[in-house]
């Protein structure tokens, strides 16, 4: 496994959703890759912190504002 390959597979990774070998080369490429290991922190570290910001707010229901504009970003992309 590379580093682009490791990127690719970081959600199911973190998901425990990768294969029995596809998880060891991932283990195994974060042994042996000191920037991947660095990037594997800072990830799990935002997501830790984005659950922390919003821990206290209800977000069952998305406001009608951000769907609007949501939606115009993507027409205009």
């Amino acid at each position: 496994m590379n580093c682009r390959e490791f990127v690719d597979f970081l959600m199911a990774y973190l998901n425990d959703e990768l294969p029995a070998g596809q998880r060891d080369a991932f283990r195994r490429h974060i042994d042996d890759c000191p920037p991947c290991i660095n990037f594997l922190d800072t990830y799990e570290e935002t997501i830790r912190l984005e659950k922390e910001a919003y821990r206290d707010i209800d977000c069952d229901e998305m406001p009608p504002q951000l769907v609007k504009a949501i939606l115009a970003a993507k027409q205009k992309g």
